[in-house]
């Protein structure tokens, strides 16, 4: 076997044992999940409920959030909402997807963040779309910016034997191509992309949080923050656990005694969205090679 079989089956072999891992993965927080679902508190009938929409990972798609959005919003007995976030961020749209849509929820019923271990850039872009935010002192917070990373590889091409061929129609189409320097120009082009969306990122912050746009430009520069310094900071209301979250919301929302929860029920995933997600992972795995797309990160 020459050299660039060898190298072409190993490249193979590392992307079908990540296929594996993250099926292996899906199916243990599936099976997790429904663990957890039937030991949380069950809703007891005629009675006030607060709502719990949990993000956790990475912010990469926002249409099963969106769906538990539109759940909790028609739920009657849901009076308040607690958006319990544990999430280092993920995609800009994603991102923005879901705060929008909490802003929207706010103005029908409370909605409340309550951040976990890590609530950072797209999940900190989430939080800012509650009314309220609050954080443990020890939650990594902030980060609030935006990152796009390339791979040069024309090196790796070389070595392999590989000369990519492109054709395109017109000069930026192949921006961040893999297989040759990027240009000057091109590079002003993606920055200026990137500037944009740290923009709207920054705008979303200073309006959720009311704060001006001159003080939040000191500190919104991709910098973490720990959630006591934010709440010094101004970037988080008040500090405290996910049960003092809890008795927040009750009292926002006027319920007296010890509220039930209700968590929206998961998406149960069937063989057709499993497929989908390998094929969308496989993509994802090889567009990435080359391209990289700005993430709040």
């Amino acid at each position: 076997m020459n050299k660039k079989a060898l190298i072409i089956l190993v490249a193979v072999s590392w992307v079908v044992l990540i296929i594996l891992f993250f099926a292996l993965i899906s199916v243990y927080r599936a099976s997790d999940s429904s663990k957890l679902m039937s030991s949380k508190r069950s809703a007891i009938f005629g009675s006030s409920e607060i709502g719990v929409l949990e993000i956790k990972g990475v912010i990469m798609d926002s249409d099963e959030i969106l769906e538990k959005i539109r759940d909790l919003k028609e739920r009657d007995k849901v009076k308040a909402v607690i958006v319990r976030i544990d999430s280092p961020g993920g995609g800009v749209a994603a991102s923005q997807e879901i705060y929008e849509e909490l802003k929207k929820l706010d103005k029908v019923k409370p909605v409340i963040a309550s951040m976990s271990s890590i609530a950072a850039s797209g999940g900190y872009y989430i939080a800012v779309g509650c009314r309220t935010i609050i954080a443990n002192l020890g939650t990594i917070t902030g980060s609030i910016g935006v990152i796009m990373q390339l791979a040069y590889l024309e090196k790796l091409y070389e070595f392999i034997k590989v000369a990519p061929i492109t054709i395109k129609s017109g000069k930026f189409k192949d921006i961040g191509n893999s297989s040759r320097k990027m240009t000057e120009e091109e590079r002003a082009l993606l920055q200026d992309l990137s500037d944009n969306m740290h923009a709207q990122f920054k705008k979303a912050v200073a309006d959720g949080r009311k704060m001006p746009m001159s003080v939040l430009d000191k500190i919104a520069d991709g910098r973490v923050f720990s959630g006591q310094q934010a709440f010094e900071l101004g970037l988080v209301d008040y500090i405290g656990t996910f049960d003092d979250a809890i008795r927040y919301a009750s009292k926002t929302a006027g319920i007296s005694g010890e509220p039930d929860l209700y968590y929206p029920k998961e998406q149960k995933g069937s063989l057709k969205d499993f497929l989908s997600g390998v094929r969308t992972f496989i993509n994802k795995t090889f567009i990435e090679a080359s391209q990289s797309a700005p993430v709040a990160m």
